[in-house]
């Protein structure tokens, strides 16, 4: 095995906040990938591939992607919500690698909704 340098402990040490973070609840964005049977069928692994390469590619550390079982809406899959701090949450419908890739840049990354794609926005209640 070979010796570790200090710049490979540094890198540790930056994966292992980034986890800790995540974990800790101290992120900016919460993106839930809806992976139900339906999700799964329709290509919702291949999103969350995609996004969390993006992500990675980024450098994005502020950022949680999480799953959830089927969201009830089964022909409109893949989808996903996208939670902001102090915002309505969105969710995206209907996904391919294509539009992941811009969700994630635009919305995830750069703070600003994609309307185009957006499904619906804000809170679901029962009055």
């Amino acid at each position: 095995m070979p010796r570790l340098t200090i710049e490979d402990l540094k890198r540790i040490k930056e994966q292992h906040k980034a986890k800790t973070a995540l974990r800790e609840g101290a992120y900016r964005v919460k993106v839930t990938v809806h992976m139900g049977t339906c999700g799964l069928a329709a290509g919702a692994r291949e999103i969350m591939n995609v996004i969390m390469d993006e992500l990675q590619k980024a450098g994005t550390t502020d950022v949680v992607v999480t799953t959830s079982g089927c969201a009830g809406l089964c022909s409109r899959e893949p989808m996903i919500t996208v939670e902001m701090l102090n915002s309505p949450p969105v969710k995206y419908c209907d996904l391919n690698e294509e539009k992941a890739r811009k969700i994630t840049k635009e919305h995830i990354i750069g703070g600003n909704v994609v309307e185009e794609l957006a499904f619906v926005q804000g809170c679901e209640t029962s009055y």
